[in-house]
């Protein structure tokens, strides 16, 4: 069926002569892919014979331009400037629509609005798409391609964005530069560009004159990197140029330009041929890739030709996949042997590892996650792969605002695997939205984002959709989520702060009852030393006094006892005034050494390492004297007064 389809596709476009393939399938689907039926419906039988042309509403720019009424700035001022300055009278550029019925003055069509820069002014202009190029005379724009092969071409076909910024300049005319010639064009034309070319990781700055074709740096670049030009894979060039196109009528930025490039994935394919047992294998040592070979081959080879079988294509995921990475990195290598290097980069991974990376990283990371579900069996996959997601500008916009994954849906076991992916990430109701999706309406892109704290699909995108259209809704998606994003970048700030805010307090806090800890423990320590202090103080005065009390005993077991009072001469009757008023009274033998009178102190509690002891006449410190003199030779005899002092 879906050869079918695609041959009832090819004939309706060559009988319309509609290029746009979504709507060309637009109108077969309305008709249910009858083919008599969709070509009646676009070109009614009434207006299928040749009708002539009625001129054309021209849109000319020039001194005294015309531009439809609208809210825009018309250009009569500007171009004023070539009367004013010096400048020669710019001919006039003509841009046509269609008939008098143009959509110039239709509300309803589709506009494109140009911001033309000529010297110091500017001019807005909005233009139908069906409008077209003629007649450039001596006015050059920059800032798209300016080649005769696309003028008469609508804008519709040279793939326009919304919005575009052109730089007006003059042509200069044969026979060289004249004094009055534009000094922007003449600075292009032979002036230099410098072109920063990046091929994988190394970056080359090559220097070109500005009238040098396109050409020649490719074949530069294939010098350098050994990449030959059909395998170069570009990215920075402007739309619609070809190789032979001047680098300053290209419409690259002057005088320096970024480009980068990289080598396409080339499929070989062996072709082999047996005719009287030769084989003809067909090689190319220069890049790896195999040339046409069909000189090789005379005229009774064309049989041959018929027999040839085509190589099987491979799916993108095999049936009956067991494992979501296998199936992942399969889809993103079969798709660019397939379709080519060309397009968006698929994360290879499971489907929750790729909502974690579009929707669970901060606000200001996220990014929306595009699913891409692939189906063999459409008529619009082929269009879809190598058309839609290889334009520039979609790969770009892919690269910058999407995590894009890819599930190929072709066999039913990986859909209903896909189904219980979704299911466990995102919910019964996601699943049932993707299982809902028919396959003649397949590729389709489902965009999914996080908002708030939801995870939800916002849109799908289905294949029978043109470049604009695909464009549109991108934007569109990216401009919502760009909005809540905005927003919930302030929230998550402002909750950061707050956050900052508690986690202060919170850590004055600790701090503080840390330090409250600290103090409760430092005067823990120190009333456990000041305790221990104690102790040992206690301890050792309770030694000292075991010792002294020892020393006592001692001393006392030794002491002579006192002699009587009946004894008369010889007697030394010795009166101790102690240091709280008290006295007492001890006779010793007149030749009694004075030591056992300091014993005597002793056993009373009063050693002389800790009292004086004062003879009142003489006043004299005995503890001073020796030891061993006797109470008679101090002249202690018969009685005397002593008094005892505290050191």
């Amino acid at each position: 069926m879906s050869e079918n389809r695609e041959e009832i596709l090819a004939d309706f476009q060559a009988c319309t002569g509609i290029e746009d393939v979504a709507e060309a399938i637009y109108h077969l689907d309305e008709t249910n892919w009858d083919l008599l039926r969709a070509v009646s419906r676009v070109m009614p039988p009434d207006s299928q014979s040749f009708q002539p042309r009625s001129e054309p509403d021209v849109m000319v720019v020039d001194d005294y331009i015309n531009v439809p009424s609208s809210p825009i700035e018309t250009a009569t001022d500007m171009m004023e400037v070539g009367n004013n300055v010096g400048h020669p009278r710019i001919p006039n550029s003509q841009i046509s629509s269609q008939p008098s019925t143009s959509t110039v003055r239709n509300n309803s069509a589709k506009m494109l609005k140009f911001t033309v820069q000529y010297c110091d002014r500017i001019i807005a202009i909005e233009l139908p798409e069906s409008a077209t190029i003629l007649s450039p005379c001596r006015q050059l724009f920059s800032g798209w391609a300016r080649m005769s092969q696309y003028e008469n071409t609508p804008f519709s076909a040279l793939q326009l964005p919304q919005e575009s910024s052109l730089h007006l300049t003059v042509k200069p005319v044969e026979g060289g530069f004249t004094a009055e010639d534009d000094l922007e064009v003449q600075e292009k034309l032979t002036g230099t560009y410098t072109l920063n070319i990046k091929c994988e990781d190394k970056t080359y700055n090559l220097k070109y004159p500005g009238t040098q074709n396109i050409l020649k740096v490719k074949v530069d670049v294939y010098t350098l990197t050994n990449i030959h030009v059909r395998n170069q894979i570009w990215s920075g060039w402007p739309p619609n140029i070809d190789d032979q196109t001047m680098l300053a009528l290209s419409g690259i930025n002057y005088p320096e330009h970024d480009l980068t490039v990289k080598r396409s994935c080339v499929v070989n394919h062996n072709k082999e041929k047996k005719q009287n047992n030769t084989n003809i294998v067909q090689i190319d040592s220069d890049d790896d890739e195999f040339e046409d070979a069909s000189e090789s081959f005379n005229v009774d080879d064309e049989y041959f030709v018929d027999n040839i079988t085509s190589k099987r294509t491979e799916p993108l995921i095999p049936d009956n996949i067991e494992d979501e990475i296998v199936g992942s990195i399969s889809f993103s290598e079969q798709f660019t042997n397939r379709y080519g290097p060309v397009h968006p980069a698929f994360y290879q991974s499971t489907l929750e590892e790729a909502i974690k990376e579009a929707c669970s990283k901060p606000a200001a990371e996220r990014k929306i996650l595009a699913i891409y579900l692939h189906h063999d069996s459409s008529v619009l996959t082929n269009v879809f792969c190598t058309q839609l997601l290889g334009y520039e500008s979609v790969m770009q916009m892919f690269e910058t605002n999407f995590i894009l994954w890819g599930w190929d849906l072709t066999f039913e076991s990986n859909r209903s695997r896909l189904q219980s992916y979704v299911n466990s990430a995102l919910g019964a109701t996601a699943a049932m939205s993707l299982r809902n999706i028919p396959v003649d309406r397949l590729p389709a892109l489902v965009l999914i984002m996080r908002i708030r704290s939801s995870t939800d699909i916002f849109s799908v995108i289905h294949g029978n959709v043109g470049v604009n259209e695909l464009l549109s809704s991108l934007i569109e998606a990216v401009e919502v989520f760009t909005e809540h994003q905005r927003v919930e970048v302030v929230e998550e700030k402002e909750r950061a702060e707050r956050e900052l805010v508690k986690w202060e307090q919170d850590e004055a806090y600790r701090e503080s009852l840390e330090a409250d800890r600290a103090k409760e423990e430092a005067r823990r320590q120190q009333a456990q030393a000041e305790s221990e202090a104690r102790r040992r103080i206690e301890n050792e005065k309770a030694q000292e006094l075991a010792r002294k009390e020892a020393h006592r005993k001692e001393v006392e077991a030794s002491l002579p006892s006192e002699p009587p009072l009946s004894q008369g001469d010889g007697i030394a009757k010795i009166r101790f005034r102690l240091p709280n008023g008290e006295s007492i009274e001890r006779r010793f033998q007149a030749n009694t050494p004075l030591k056992v009178l300091f014993d005597f102190l002793t056993v009373k509690g009063f050693p002389r390492e800790e009292y004086k002891v004062i003879s009142s006449w003489p006043r004299r410190d005995l503890t001073l004297l020796d030891l061993n003199h006797t109470l008679k030779e101090l002249n202690l005899c018969p009685q005397e007064t002593v008094i005892l002092e505290e050191r």
